[in-house]
């Protein structure tokens, strides 16, 4: 197999994995600490989705830093295989927690005008959609090489 940057077991694999789990766990924190987000669903579905994120995010990153402090291969068909799995999934899910949420903020903030009324907390839900979007950017990178590595088998 060929080496790539991003891979699983390498410092970059590594530094990948630690930004999913740093942004989503951000994205997480800014929408809870707004009031109101349990009222709606889409709010909702992206706390569960960038939870997910963060639990799957943080294994694997405990996974590359073992390998990669004790030289371990982590580059074998079957393991990469699961990773891509995992990785495609976590990305679809991220992105359509993103998008749902993102269609709700701009509905509030340019359609309803509910935000100008100080009733919800908006800047904490766009921030917090803006968390999730970088959040899948690291996801969408990470799994394009896992899906190109596992191509090279």
């Amino acid at each position: 197999m060929k080496v790539l940057i991003g891979g699983p077991g390498t410092l970059s694999g590594l530094t990948l994995r630690l930004g999913q789990c740093l942004f989503a766990a951000a994205s997480i924190g800014t929408m809870v600490t707004a009031l109101g987000f349990t009222n709606y669903t889409a709010f909702c579905y992206l706390i569960a989705s960038m939870g997910l994120q963060v639990l799957w995010s943080l294994g694997l990153a405990c996974l590359d830093f073992h390998a990669w402090k004790f030289k371990r291969d982590l580059q074998n068909p079957i393991l990469v295989s699961l990773f891509v799995v995992g990785d495609w999934v976590t990305a679809t899910l991220s992105l359509a927690a993103a998008c749902s949420s993102a269609g709700v903020t701009v509905l509030f903030t340019k359609d309803v005008h509910l935000c100008d009324k100080d009733y919800l907390q908006c800047s904490s839900y766009q921030i917090s959609v803006a968390l999730a979007f970088v959040t899948w950017l690291f996801i969408a990178m990470s799994s394009l090489v896992m899906f190109w590595l596992l191509a090279s088998v």
